[in-house]
């Protein structure tokens, strides 16, 4: 047997009875580290399959015993800062085992121990990580005042791997801020993807307006005073990246939006269009827009316009022509030859503008000022194409065309997306009411009992009727001096305040602002209070693209007061009484009262 080479302390030993104990139930095979068996002892035929080579594998255990005292004094040394006491450097040895050739090289203490070498490295022994340098390192950089805690939640560090700030920086979503008339913001978190009829449809419910197809996304420039409607169709972020850090978009009512598909005679003059020279202004509105819409023909629009000359404030009249291929001038009085013809821009790079800077500021000879600005400038003026008509009709028919010959029969679609929702309706469906709306119901108290009235038209006289018999108690409570909640104005003086169409005191310059922005069609109004009568009210009215003023004077009956627009022809309690009336009846007026110019609060 191997035992007669082994010390006589290693049979004492705790571990090898242990070991011996727990290997005795398995294989000789199994016990045997690979690469020691020797073709020795296989050939000894009385070996027994249960015998262990026991010099062997203290051999082993001597090896990796050395290997952890090496270990443990590389920590020692690294936590001396490479020194070792002499009078305690014998206390590394393992006082059990004696000191074998390789540990006894650890008595010089000026020497640097080396590690193991791979040769000796076993499947069984544990490589040691020299981590003490780095916590001795971390310790000298961290103050003594904080402790090396470590960090529980290491991904929320690096958002690239957080499953939290991961998936919202790689998110396609944008924030878009839109501002309203009075100043006010709201900041809306929309996809790459939306449109700016989708924006307008999500203010709109945010906001409880009414959605009449007629509310826009503005794109204003302050610096270069220059705004234009977005198309529907247009995506906003992709409009955003375009614009400067100065400008920002607005949200109001444009009700010319889509009005040249309901009356384009009224945008188009015959000597502006060509080919109703050719015709003789027979040509009918649907033709009119078909050639418009439909990228086969060609289509032209032609008149003087003064253009402005880069760098300097002077204009220059020039006969221009707008065709698809983009806004040419000529060079040569109205020759329309192509030797004659110069290109002053295309319309598939560029959008047209409405100048809102005013008259003086550029110098121009009219008020009707509009411009042409490529999509990549954001505030170099140099490369913007002011122009100007001789009215705001021309100015309207250049802007209009433009818009047809560059997009096309993408603009009937937007323009007929509303109008196809509502012919999918039902036609006797409820309208849509809110949770209060439909927790009411109307009833009718004339009999000895009440009762629910489910007719909704009855409902809706008897709602009339109810509104119109207390305005006249509140009236008659006034006149006969009884105290009244809204003494000591009377309720019709003030009942309009509440009102969409009705904007306080405002000047004359305001109210033509507000009529201009929102389109210049006909039949929009708004009241004001008047300037020169504090008792009196002045309604702003829009007609034939030109902005009309009428004066609204009390008179006084039987001491009741009454308000009239044709000097007392006809009168009326208060200002939602006359303005019920003439959207029904022209009367004095030269239209209808159909869109209330009105300013929402964000």
């Amino acid at each position: 047997m191997a035992l007669a080479g082994c010390p006589d302390f290693f049979l004492r030993h705790s571990n090898y009875k242990e070991s011996v104990d727990r290997t005795s139930s398995h294989r000789s095979e199994e016990l045997i580290v690979p690469g020691f068996q020797g073709p020795a002892n296989q050939s000894l035929p009385h070996q027994h399959d249960d015998d262990v080579d026991l010099e062997q594998l203290v051999n082993d255990m001597n090896s990796s015993m050395e290997s952890g005292y090496s270990t443990q004094a590389d920590t020692a040394l690294l936590l001396n800062n490479g020194h070792v006491p002499t009078q305690h450097h014998h206390q590394l040895m393992h006082p059990a085992f004696p000191r074998h050739g390789p540990a006894q090289r650890r008595h010089n203490p000026h020497l640097q121990p080396s590690p193991p070498s791979k040769k000796n490295l076993r499947q069984s022994q544990p490589m040691h990580i020299q981590a003490v340098r780095c916590l001795k390192e971390e310790q000298l950089l961290r103050p003594a005042s904080m402790p090396a805690i470590p960090n529980p939640f290491p991904e929320l560090c690096s958002p690239a791997g957080s499953p939290v700030l991961g998936s919202i920086l790689t998110s396609d979503n944008c924030i878009v801020k839109v501002w309203s008339e009075d100043g006010a913001g709201k900041v809306v978190e929309i996809p790459a993807d939306m449109t700016a009829r989708d924006i307008c449809q999500l203010l709109v419910y945010k906001s409880h307006c009414l959605d009449d197809n007629a509310w826009t996304l503005v794109e204003h420039h302050p610096v270069l005073g220059l705004e234009r409607c977005l198309e529907d169709h247009e995506l906003v972020v992709q409009v955003q990246a375009s614009m400067g850090s100065d400008s920002k978009f607005l949200f109001r009512k444009n009700y010319a939006k889509y009005e040249f598909f309901r009356n384009p005679l009224n945008f188009f003059p015959e000597q502006m269009v060509a080919w109703c020279q050719d015709t003789d202004g027979s040509i009918p509105q649907s033709q009119l827009l078909q050639n418009f819409l439909n990228s086969s023909s060609c289509p032209e629009i032609q008149g003087y316009l003064h253009l402005k000359e880069p760098g300097r404030k002077s204009w220059k009249k020039l006969y221009m022509f707008l065709r698809r291929s983009g806004l040419y001038f000529s060079t040569k009085g109205t020759s329309k030859e192509p030797r004659h013809l110069q290109l002053l821009s295309d319309l598939e790079d560029s959008n047209i503008f409405t100048i809102i800077t005013g008259r003086k500021f550029h110098n121009a000879p009219t008020d009707y000022q509009f411009c042409i600005k490529p999509s990549k400038v954001t505030s170099d003026c140099k490369e913007l194409k002011m122009l100007c008509a001789e009215d705001e009709q021309s100015r309207t028919c250049w802007m209009t065309a433009f818009r047809l010959l560059k997009y096309g029969i993408v603009l009937y679609q937007s323009y007929n997306a509303p109008q196809q929702r509502k012919s999918n309706l039902p036609p006797f469906t409820a309208p849509v009411r809110s949770v209060s709306e439909n927790s009411l119901v109307a009833m009718d108290f004339s009999g000895r009992t009440g009762r629910v009235i489910d007719n909704p038209v009855e409902a809706q006289s008897a709602a009339v009727e109810e509104g119109q018999t207390w305005r006249k108690r509140s009236q008659r409570m006034n006149v006969l001096g009884s105290p009244s909640p809204l003494h000591p104005s009377s309720l019709s003086t003030v009942i309009h305040r509440t009102q969409v169409w009705f904007h306080g005191r405002i000047m004359r310059e305001e109210a033509h602002k507000m009529i201009i922005q929102q389109g210049q069609v006909d039949g929009l109004f708004l009241l004001r209070d008047s300037q020169s009568n504090p008792k009196a009210f002045v309604l702003t009215l829009c007609h034939h693209q030109k902005i009309k003023h009428f004066q609204i004077l009390p008179c006084e009956e039987d001491g009741q007061v009454f308000f009239s627009l044709d000097d007392g022809a006809t009168k009326f309690t208060d200002l939602i009484h006359l303005v019920e009336f003439y959207q029904l009846n022209r009367g004095v007026l030269p239209c209808k009262l159909k869109h209330p110019c009105t300013a929402v609060a964000l």
